[in-house]
Formats: C-alpha cells, sequence, structure tokens
C-alpha cells in the first residue's frame, strides 16, 4: 500500500496529518527518508523519528443503507452519529457525506487514501440517486436539470436525469455541492420529500435493508480502487 494510508491506519491519523509528517521527513522506510505516494510492503521497515511504526489495521471497507435521521460524523458528542449508528469493533470513518434528512447509500472504511479519491468531487465520481418531489413534474423539468442549475453561488455541470414515476427520477451528479439536489429543485418550485443514494461509482445500494450494512466484496474493491487510479 502507499505510505500515505499505512501510516494514516497505523497512527490512526487523517490524511492531512500523515502528509505533513512526510514532507517534514520524519518518516523512513528502511532508512531512507520517504516520498509522498511512496508504496510499502509488509517487508518494510517503516519509522517516525527513528522509532518503528506497525501497522496492525487491516483495511475495512464497509456499505451502508443509512435511514434518515443519522447523521454523517465521526464527532462522538454529536447526537446519532453514524459511527455509533454502525457500532463496528474498529476505528473507521464515513466517505463524504449524506445530509441528515437523506437516506442510502454511504461508505465507510479506514483507508484514508481511498476515502480522499472518492470524496475530492473534482475527480467526476459518479453518484446515483432516487428523488421524489412534493408533486408532479413535467418532460421540461426534466431537460432543465440535466442542463444545468444555477443555485446560490454555483451552476451545476450538465448531468444525466431519467423519469421513474409521476413525481419521482434518478439523477446521477458527478459533483458533490452541498444539498445540491434540494437546492436544483427549489430553482423550479419542487420540494424534495425522499432522497436516496442508490449508487456510488461501481457500488450500489442493491436489497440492502435500511438502517443495515455489509462489508464490500473483494472484487468491488478491486474496481473502485481501479476507477480511482489506486
Amino acid at each position: 500500500m502507499r505510505i500515505n494510508q499505512y501510516i494514516s491506519q497505523a497512527m490512526a491519523i487523517s490524511r492531512r496529518e500523515t502528509d505533513r509528517l512526510l514532507k517534514a521527513g520524519r518518516i523512513t522506510v528502511n532508512g531512507a527518508v520517504s516520498e509522498l505516494g511512496q508504496m510499502v510492503s509488509p517487508d518494510d521497515i517503516v519509522r517516525m523519528d527513528g522509532k518503528p511504526i506497525e501497522n496492525k489495521v487491516h483495511s475495512v471497507y464497509l456499505a451502508l443503507n443509512k435511514p434518515a435521521g443519522i447523521t454523517c460524523t465521526a464527532a462522538p458528542h454529536i447526537e446519532g452519529n453514524i459511527i455509533e449508528f454502525v457500532n463496528y469493533p474498529e476505528r473507521i470513518f464515513p466517505v463524504g457525506r449524506l445530509d441528515k434528512g437523506s437516506e442510502g447509500l454511504i461508505l465507510l472504511t479506514n483507508d484514508g487514501e481511498l476515502a480522499n479519491a472518492i470524496a475530492h468531487s473534482d475527480h467526476g465520481h459518479e453518484k446515483e440517486y432516487l428523488v421524489t418531489l412534493d408533486k408532479t413534474f413535467s418532460d421540461e423539468f426534466i431537460a432543465n436539470m440535466a442542463g444545468g442549475v444555477q443555485i446560490p453561488k454555483a451552476f451545476t455541470k450538465p448531468c444525466d436525469v431519467k423519469r421513474v414515476s409521476e413525481d419521482e427520477f434518478l439523477i446521477i451528479l458527478t459533483q458533490g455541492l452541498n444539498r445540491q439536489i434540494r437546492r436544483m429543485c427549489r430553482a423550479f418550485g419542487y420540494t424534495v420529500t425522499k432522497l436516496e443514494r442508490v449508487r456510488i461509482m461501481n457500488i450500489e445500494l442493491g436489497e440492502l435493508p435500511r438502517g443495515e450494512w455489509r462489508e464490500l466484496t473483494d472484487e468491488e474493491v478491486e474496481e473502485l480502487k481501479e476507477q480511482l487510479g489506486m
């Protein structure tokens, strides 16, 4: 794995803190100062300030069908935080965010490098949502949503939008503006009554029951990393 991921997992610190240690030259691999992005194997000897660092943490990749009302934060003082809800026996954190009032697919992991790669909206990774509105909509609404929408402080990128029923549609986004879908719909006079994420890149929600989680398969993780260029 990359040295950034190794240090982040072994020391239970953020990617930013990890990069700071590496840039300061405090991390060595087999006696040589490590570089950002350097690959390490189980046989390599990694040290910080001359003291050995052993990574005993195995990578965890979970898919959760988040219920509405759960907050995507690891902060223990926040009631209804996602870490407390999942109650996983090892340290993990959510990848990106899903509004408290929204539900559906969210990933949790201890792999800081993967989480960072997915969370960066400028990488153009697809996320798909099933949206229910407070009233029926026209085909013109679908076309307007797909073409890009002026919302406060931004104009959204063109996206794929497909009608599901008279008041439901599927939308695929490649950017992650705050409350983007709700604001896009509001621009045309609609209110979102239900927002469910059903896919993140190659990971699909499928039949996973609301409130439950599962481990990603090796094949899913491998394809996910391939799409991320890892």
